[in-house]
């Protein structure tokens, strides 16, 4: 077995949420996997730890690439592309949310799978919840499995299906499976994509040159030139063939959507576009709410970067405190260290972050950042800018406290480990010693997220189980480890 270098998450890092990956998939365009390699490229924010390219081509048959790191790193040598030739492509970008920590290659996405009428390989965004339960199933009844991935149970499904064709035991499989999925698939002649009845993960269509495409986010179809065509909805199962034509099908029972409301604050691209809205406008819309729930004294508006950006400017122009960029980002600072020394990693957040002294002196700062989740990264920001001089500091965060963890594809520290479930928003702010500290309401979240009257309590409209604990689907695997849902009222 390949070796994983061992990563280490930069501490900034360490304090956000973190997407499981990225899915993108091609079929109908000369060498397909290097459409998917720029796609995948365009998705790296939703996973940086590990990417894989599944390809098909007549003559040379299914040809795979799974590297640790960067795609710009792996994907962009001529000498790995050219063992990766085809009209037809799937890839996977990841952090290790389900599955191993310690990265192992064998956990790297997509799978594939050899079946009685052809191979098919599979890369899966989300998280299954009674994967534990399947995997137990499936190893009595004789299954090999081969990685640490819940993904993996699909494949194992879908061989055991008694149906014909490769869409039909997908189909199959994913009936038996629970939780949050986006899924890109592919055989020798067909590129798949689905998404589970809920529609919790993103996935959309995209028109390349003669050809289709899956992608997670638009974003990456505007890299490649595609146009944007239309989301896939939740519960279905698109069927393009090698000839262009696209098949849409229904496999599961009709269930009102429940999409994950943190896709708007945080996880998708600010220039991607999600149910008509744009992400970017959205983000800007949560800071106005949060100068009109939240109006504070101050002379400066300033962004914890980058992801604080859009916030800020909408609390900027609804509280007409001018905005400006008291931090500056460390654009060249990788996403992870391998084998950092310990007085390297002490350095923490000011190796990504650094203040601008000379705006921030004297100054009483507003900091607009996108969530609080440990809160680690939140003090160090915040003596940051007190050491530059700043008079006061009062937090502004663009999501409601994260409370919950999730289970549908989130990498989300234990419970107890989050600020939010063991402190009141008053206890938050002096554990962060900051001036003061408000986060944007549910409802205020809601209405950035375009809908005028808040959120629907008797049937939301978003999955928001990180801020609520109301989960859509009951996390099975995690009751069965102890895990204590929200006591209903």
């Amino acid at each position: 077995m390949d070796q994983a270098p061992r990563f280490h998450a930069h501490p900034f890092d360490d304090d956000k949420l973190k997407e499981e990956c990225g899915i993108f998939g091609v079929i109908g365009v000369t060498d397909a996997s290097n459409f998917v390699a720029l796609g995948l490229h365009a998705l790296q924010h939703r996973g940086q730890e590990a990417g894989g390219i599944v390809c098909y081509h007549p003559d040379a048959g299914f040809n795979s690439a799974r590297r640790f790191g960067y795609v710009r790193d792996n994907f962009t040598s001529q000498d790995v592309m050219e063992t990766l030739p085809g009209p037809l492509a799937i890839g996977h970008v990841r952090y290790s949310t389900a599955g191993s920590k310690a990265a192992a290659i064998r956990d790297v996405q997509p799978f594939f799978g050899e079946f009685s009428r052809g191979g098919a390989a599979i890369a899966h965004n989300g998280n299954i919840t009674n994967a534990i339960a399947l995997r137990r199933e499936l190893i009595e009844r004789g299954s090999i499995f081969q990685s640490s991935s819940d993904s993996e149970c699909i494949i194992h499904l879908m061989a055991r299906s008694l149906q014909k064709s490769v869409p039909e035991r997908m189909e199959d499989a994913l009936r038996r499976v629970e939780g949050a999925f986006s899924v890109v698939a592919m055989t020798r002649t067909k590129l798949i994509g689905v998404r589970d009845p809920l529609g919790v993960r993103p996935l959309v269509l995209g028109k390349v040159a003669d050809g289709w495409c899956l992608s997670s986010e638009t974003c990456a179809l505007d890299i490649i030139g595609a146009e944007f065509v239309r989301e896939i909805e939740p519960g279905e199962m698109v069927v393009i063939t090698s000839d262009g034509k696209v098949d849409s099908r229904r496999p599961f029972r009709s269930q009102p959507s429940k999409f994950c409301i943190f896709e708007h604050v945080y996880f998708s691209r600010p220039d991607s576009i999600i149910g008509g809205k744009s992400v970017y406008d959205t983000r800007r819309r949560i800071g106005v709410e949060l100068a009109r729930e939240a109006p504070v004294e101050a002379d400066l508006v300033c962004p914890v970067p980058d992801s604080g950006t859009p916030a800020a400017i909408g609390f900027s122009q609804e509280s007409g405190i001018p905005y400006a960029m008291g931090i500056i980002r460390n654009q060249y600072m990788g996403r992870t260290f391998i084998e950092p020394t310990e007085q390297i990693r002490n350095m923490g957040v000011r190796l990504k972050l650094n203040v601008n002294r000379a705006l921030i002196k004297g100054k009483r700062v507003v900091l607009v950042d996108d969530s609080v989740v440990r809160g680690t990264t939140s003090r160090k920001i915040k003596e940051m800018i007190l050491d530059a001089g700043a008079a006061e500091v009062h937090f502004r965060i663009a999501s409601p406290p994260t409370a919950w963890p999730c289970f549908y594809g989130v990498d989300t520290p234990q419970r107890e480990k989050l600020l939010a479930a063991t402190m009141t928003e008053d206890e938050m702010r002096d554990h962060l010693r900051v001036d003061s500290l408000r986060f944007v309401s549910l409802d205020g979240l809601y209405r950035a997220a375009g809908e005028a009257e808040g959120r629907d309590n008797a049937c939301p409209q978003y999955c928001d189980a990180c801020f609520s604990g109301e989960y859509p689907v009951e996390p099975s695997d995690m009751i069965e480890k102890g895990f204590e849902l929200k006591a209903t009222e």
